[in-house]
């Protein structure tokens, strides 16, 4: 069995898998947060919020500085390219082969009212 290895894409994907940590990323789109009021926005303990924001800095997505005791959290410099290019190709893998399934039918219903028309 062949199997694809992309740790990079693995840990994006992993970490975009979760609603919370998705929104965590959005809210970060809006501006910098401090880990303390982005647990407060979530309404969640500071550690859960510490383990999503673990999940996102391993990603690369999400990068965190200390500062005193406030640990501010602002979005990885990494962005999701190679994301966006995987997707887009399978999107175009998956549409090809929807174009080619959408022709048998169509190809099979012409036969089929041909067959009644006799």
């Amino acid at each position: 069995m062949v199997q694809y290895v992309s740790p990079p894409l693995d840990l994006s994907f992993a970490a975009l898998s979760d609603a919370t940590r998705r929104g965590i990323i959005d809210q970060l789109g809006q501006g910098d947060a401090s880990i303390t009021s982005l647990a407060d926005k979530f309404q969640m303990t500071l550690t859960g919020m510490k383990k999503h924001i673990q999940v996102l800095e391993r990603a690369g997505l999400v990068v965190t500085q200390k500062v005193g005791r406030v640990r501010t959290c602002k979005l990885g410099k990494r962005g999701l390219k190679a994301e966006a290019e995987w997707i887009e190709a399978h999107r175009k893998l998956f549409e090809a082969r929807f174009e080619a399934l959408d022709e048998i039918i169509s190809e099979m219903q012409k036969e089929g009212s041909d067959e009644s028309a006799s």
